[in-house]
């Protein structure tokens, strides 16, 4: 008869094992114990590695924020100039608007004033035919 193929135990089923089997305990328990004891540190490595990834990718993540911060930085002075630039102008054209409005305002009341005098009709120098006080 061949051989039983049994499937590995893991590090916890040996334990358990050998706690249960006193006969072949120390030896199972030796196992068990290394066994979890690299499972722990081999879990640990590899969240560690994986948090060294983590943050050197954050920290390049930084680097390249870093620097656009320093060239928005680096560019400040001349967006500020030419913002000033621009309000300047923009000055000036509303001043002009303003201005335009403002005399066009007053050559409309000039005209209208005008026109009004030149519509009424000039008061006659002959006294008026019809008695003007009413009779009571």
């Amino acid at each position: 008869m061949g051989r039983k193929n049994e499937a590995k135990l893991t590090s916890r089923e040996r334990l358990n094992r050998g706690l249960h089997y006193t006969a072949v305990g120390p030896v199972d328990i030796t196992r068990g114990v290394v066994g979890i004891t690299a499972n722990s540190a081999e879990s640990a490595a590899v969240a560690l590695r994986r948090r060294a990834r983590e943050a050197r990718a954050v920290q390049q993540e930084v680097g390249a924020e870093l620097e656009a911060v320093k060239q928005v930085v680096a560019e400040l002075p001349q967006v500020l100039h030419d913002v000033r630039t621009a309000q300047h102008r923009r000055r000036r054209r509303r001043l002009f608007v303003f201005g335009f409005l403002g005399l066009a305002t007053v050559g409309g009341a000039v005209a209208f004033v005008i026109t009004r005098r030149s519509s009424t009709p000039e008061p006659s120098a002959l006294p008026p035919s019809v008695e003007v006080s009413p009779k009571i």
